[in-house]
């Protein structure tokens, strides 16, 4: 394939990631952004096998085929309640990619740049290996605490901001070194050296960071992952790697903004690392819970008129989106308002809890954000929390000691009653008690969500 046409396959794929991206922003129109990226995808990975640039097509098929065949299984294996840690460890391999190609351009012994050029092809080098083994050990890292294989606990050492300026600092001095020394043939040394300070980094940037602020995680480690592949594109002179990081790159610190503006925390700490945890002790949790059933929760339901749900990570370990589906429509068909109320780190990553109401087909036009809602709770007559913890934890307010506090949620404590399911007492993944579960108009249905969801379902139609 010639060069111009390369290129010009190369523009489509970007104006196909880019109505991805926009497709991808609005849940009527994420379906379709979804085909433009694997359309554009798809046309990205034609041209550059076809491209003069490669020419070793066994080693290329046998990658993709192995590629390819992981990607099919993880597709047809992986249930939804794992797609977060999915999105994590393959992060992880975006920046392990940008690890190998610094690697292997800075052993490339072909090269026969020199002068300016060489320079600042080295510093390419030097940057997406350091950005791409942060994003790995960082995402490796997620990837266990996402999954439960690590604690979601933040792990705090002393004088820990010190220790990432100190290897800030200690990564800058080796890079100038670095420098130096490949002018003489040299630099293998402090390239390995700086590359385990990263991968140290980014493993104490994610350990210290709380369980409840590990969606805004993922969204930083997204970002961090299409840095490095804007970095890798650099190094190997391919504009479309170049474009595509960067809108990855962009949009995920985009997002990370976006959702560190809706936790009330600080954008500057979640680069740096170890934020959503504090120094003091959280306030005991006492008093009496009151339970109900599922026959008494779907009289509630009669009686009102005006329902929200509040969607949780529980729903989705439960597969429960299809029932509640159901519940919804015999209730809207009684003439009942109900909505859905979502908060933006409800589930483990940014959108968790869209997707799962999506799948079960439940209309967009009842599906509110909570700053659509958080002022509208006096006229809800009943709430129904189904396996959220964190995000209706009243302790985020009115705790200044709590691992969560400040966080604005979703006040369903105002309404005139709310219906809480969950298994058990346990605490949510911030590992914080909630007060919610013991307040005089809040009822106890314990169970498995689903189950219990279809013994509502079953005493509402009765």
């Amino acid at each position: 394939m010639s060069h111009s046409l390369v290129t010009m396959s190369y523009i489509v794929a970007t104006i196909l990631f880019i109505f991805s991206l926009s497709g991808l922003s609005n849940q009527e129109t994420a379906r379709r952004g979804n085909y433009y990226g694997m359309l554009g995808m798809a046309i990205a990975i034609i041209a550059t096998a076809l491209s003069a640039s490669v020419t070793s097509y066994a080693i290329l098929i046998v990658a993709l085929l192995i590629g390819g065949a992981i990607g099919a299984k993880a597709a047809l294996k992986v249930e939804m309640t794992q797609m977060p840690e999915l999105v994590a460890i393959m992060h992880s391999l975006v920046g392990m990619a940008a690890v190998l190609v610094g690697y292997a351009n800075f052993m490339d012994a072909s090269t026969t740049l020199s002068g300016v050029e060489k320079n600042i092809h080295e510093v390419e080098i030097y940057i997406g290996i350091l950005i791409g083994a942060v994003t790995f050990s960082g995402s490796v890292i997620a990837f266990g605490k996402l999954s439960e294989r690590i604690s979601g606990k933040p792990m705090l050492l002393p004088g820990r901001h010190w220790l990432n300026l100190g290897l800030l600092i200690a990564a800058v001095i080796l890079g100038r070194m670095f420098l130096q020394q490949t002018e003489t043939g040299g630099g293998t040394l402090p390239l390995l050296l700086m590359t385990v300070i990263a991968l140290a980094f980014g493993i104490h940037m994610v350990m210290a960071i709380g369980g409840a602020d590990m969606p805004v995680v993922v969204s930083m480690l997204n970002s961090y992952s299409g840095w490095a592949a804007a970095a890798t594109g650099f190094m190997l002179s391919n504009d479309l790697l170049i474009v595509t990081g960067a809108l990855v790159g962009s949009s995920g610190a985009i997002l990370s903004y976006i959702m560190c503006r809706a936790m009330n925390r600080n954008f500057i700490s979640v680069i740096a690392g170890g934020f959503g945890t504090s120094g003091g002790e959280a306030a005991v949790i006492e008093g009496e819970v009151t339970p109900i059933s599922a026959e008494e929760t779907a009289q509630l339901l009669l009686d009102a008129k005006n329902i929200m749900i509040i969607p949780g990570y529980g729903m989705a370990v439960a597969q429960a989106q299809h029932t509640v589906n159901e519940i919804t429509k015999l209730l809207r068909d009684k003439g009942k308002k109900v909505g859905f109320g979502i908060h933006p780190v409800a589930g483990r990553m940014p959108g968790h809890m869209n997707v799962l109401l999506a799948e079960a087909k439940v209309p967009y036009d009842i599906v509110y954000e909570m700053d659509e809602i958080n002022e509208d709770w006096g006229h809800v007559d009943v709430s129904i929390v189904i396996g959220a913890n964190d995000i209706v934890n009243p302790s985020a307010l009115d705790d200044p000691n709590s691992p969560i506090a400040g966080m604005p949620v979703l006040e369903c404590w105002k309404g005139e009653t709310t219906v809480v399911l969950k298994r058990s007492m346990a605490s949510g993944y911030a590992g914080v008690g909630n007060p919610l579960f013991v307040l005089e108009n809040t009822r106890m249905l314990f169970g498995d969500a689903n189950a219990t969801m279809q013994a509502v379902l079953k005493a509402l139609k009765g």
